[in-house]
């Protein structure tokens, strides 16, 4: 099967939650609005707007029911927030989110570094939250972090990943996220992990969120693409990493992974101008450059003028 004969790619921006969480710099509550707004138009499946966890734990993201009440929604984006606990619901759900992401750990050693609780702990906390959310129309997602590696207990294996799935699955969630958390994911094993959930939940909404800590993010999205999967998170201008996990980076960039998935025949529906303008703003708002290579480089097929000889004799560089 060509590129160009798969379906519908779907992309769930993740940069005003995933990637403003770990800024030092407060981003103003309006220029979070117009960056949303700017995004809504861009074609995205889905867009994280913000955390309802508390203000004392992220101050990054203490405005989320003012952005949350703000944004211009448009019928034909799911707007997710993330969720940590039956308060953090309520005050979701109260601002009339359509999907709400919870997240925990499959490495023990990461969910306590990351939500000081076992993963017991957290399944129960968790089951609590859906028994609430199950009670409305809202959708449910669970985003299981270090679902293909743990910096402090090495590889999980396969089975262990799709254990926690399953007892998500049992409970009624509408999707799940397997979360590449440190980048320590490989294609041969992002494949099978694909190939085997696929198989085992057909009925779930399977995303796969990739960080790009070792360079290996967009291989490793060709390799989901070619086990079956259509939808991927990604975060504008690649924000974002694991403050609670040694080495992690921030997350695969929108821009570039739109680039190359429009170039190879996929259908992503996002307008890569689009977001490319809006993530030429980010710098700005979080007081530094931000890791885009687009941004940098430009698109594969933009062209520039020819620089001037200037005269004298080549560097060696030039017939490198």
């Amino acid at each position: 099967m060509t590129p160009m004969t798969r379906k519908q790619l779907h992309i769930h921006e993740v940069a005003p939650r995933d990637g403003f969480q770990n800024e030092a710099r407060f981003v103003d509550t309006d220029a979070k609005v117009a960056l949303i707004d700017r995004l809504s138009d861009c074609g995205y499946a889905k867009i994280e707007v913000t955390s309802f966890t508390s203000p004392k734990a992220i101050p990054a993201l203490r405005d989320a029911e003012a952005v949350m009440h703000r944004i211009k929604r448009r019928d034909d984006v799911v707007y997710t927030a993330l969720v940590p606990n039956i308060r953090g619901a309520e005050r979701a759900l109260s601002c009339h989110v359509d999907e709400i992401n919870l997240v925990m750990s499959v490495s023990e050693s990461h969910n306590l570094s990351n939500l000081r609780m076992t993963r017991e702990h957290s399944f129960a906390q968790l089951r609590d939250v859906i028994g609430v959310a199950r009670q409305t129309p809202v959708s449910i997602n669970i985003s299981l972090s270090t679902a293909m590696g743990c910096p402090m207990e090495g590889d999980i294996p396969l089975e262990q990943a799709l254990e926690w799935v399953q007892r998500f699955a049992d409970l009624g969630v509408d999707g799940v996220t397997l979360c590449d958390t440190t980048g320590m994911a490989f294609p041969s094993q992002v494949a099978a992990l694909s190939d085997a959930a696929l198989k085992r939940f057909p009925g779930l909404e399977l995303t796969l969120h990739f960080h790009n800590t070792r360079g290996m993010a967009l291989a490793n999205t060709l390799s989901a693409l070619t086990a079956g999967i259509d939808r991927f998170d990604a975060s504008l201008g690649g924000l974002g990493g694991c403050p609670y996990a040694p080495g992690a980076t921030g997350n695969v960039c929108t821009e570039d992974l739109v680039h190359m998935l429009e170039l190879d025949g996929y259908r992503t529906g996002v307008d890569l101008e689009g977001i490319l303008s809006a993530a030429a703003v980010l710098p700005e708002l979080v007081g530094h450059d931000v890791p885009s290579q687009l941004l940098k480089a430009g698109k594969r097929l933009d062209v520039r003028a020819m620089p001037s000889s200037g005269g004298g004799a080549a560097r060696p560089s030039e017939f490198a």
